[in-house]
């Protein structure tokens, strides 16, 4: 007979299996004696320490999906995300903590993938500035973290994928890609990069029936944007019709439902903004 305890942690297993069965973290195939199974679907977020990344992380996990997340630096928070969904879902987390615009680093994380769904290039820093008073190092930097890191995890992602015939992208991007932003010239160009990129793979990997698609998110609420002081929040939301910042738990939430998406839906940059633009 089983302890309280362990019969508390089956029975609630199973609810949870009960609840996802229809989701499209779970992948329906036929058995060999023509019953059907539920294959175990993997997803792999960069910058998932914090803010977006985690948000995005928690959302996938309660889908169904195991885990494999990156950080920078934040390694303490990455551990602790990663427990926290351990215990909170029947799912595992795998974590690597370095450079994401490494392409010898990122090379190292997909020895260890065999099967990848999902790619979710969330990475990303800002830099606030004049052009002229930016340094080449500086420029480098942000390129390499917000557009080359993309470049990176695509390069191996699409051949696990290719092979499969299935897999979603999902990049998060900027409304900056799309209109610029004064101040911040490197980073806008870095998005810019990024959403068309994620137009031209679309294309290319579409045939394969693999969907690339980009979010565009507006003034989220994360430490990016925490550089504002209070006037110039309040002065921002007055330009917001949806008057208030976005949440990284609304990012996350436009994610899932791309994932429900329809295999046609492939190729957009999809505005999350509260129709800022």
């Amino acid at each position: 007979m089983f302890e309280e305890s362990t019969c508390g942690k089956f029975f609630k297993y199973v609810l949870y299996v009960m609840r996802n069965i229809c989701t499209c973290a779970k992948i329906r195939k036929l058995s060999k004696n023509g019953g059907l199974f539920m294959e175990e679907t993997y997803a792999l977020v960069t910058g998932a320490s914090r803010g977006i990344g985690r948000a995005i992380a928690c959302a996938l996990a309660k889908e169904g999906f195991h885990l494999i997340c990156t950080c920078l630096k934040s390694g303490e928070e990455l551990l602790k995300l990663k427990t926290e969904l351990e215990q909170s879902y029947p799912i595992t987390c795998r974590t690597y903590i370095g450079d994401i615009g490494d392409y010898d680093f990122v090379s190292k994380i997909f020895e260890d993938i065999r099967s990848l769904d999902i790619l979710v290039n969330n990475a990303g820093i800002s830099h606030i500035g004049l052009l002229s008073d930016m340094t080449p190092e500086e420029w480098d930097r942000v390129i390499r973290t917000n557009l080359t890191a993309v470049y990176n995890t695509c390069h191996f992602a699409s051949k696990i994928m290719v092979h499969n015939k299935r897999g979603k992208i999902i990049n998060i991007s900027s409304i900056w890609g799309t209109s610029g932003a004064s101040m911040e010239a490197a980073y806008s160009a870095s998005k810019g990069g990024v959403n068309a990129l994620t137009r031209a793979l679309a294309k290319e990997l579409a045939p394969s029936g693999i969907q690339v698609n980009a979010l565009a998110c507006g003034v989220i609420d994360t430490d990016m944007n925490r550089c504002f002081i209070d006037e110039e929040r309040r002065a921002l939301i007055e330009e917001i019709p949806a008057d208030r910042f976005g949440t990284p738990e609304d990012v996350a939430q436009a994610l899932v439902s791309l994932l429900h998406a329809g295999d046609y839906l492939t190729g957009q940059v999809i505005h999350v903004d509260g129709a800022f633009l």
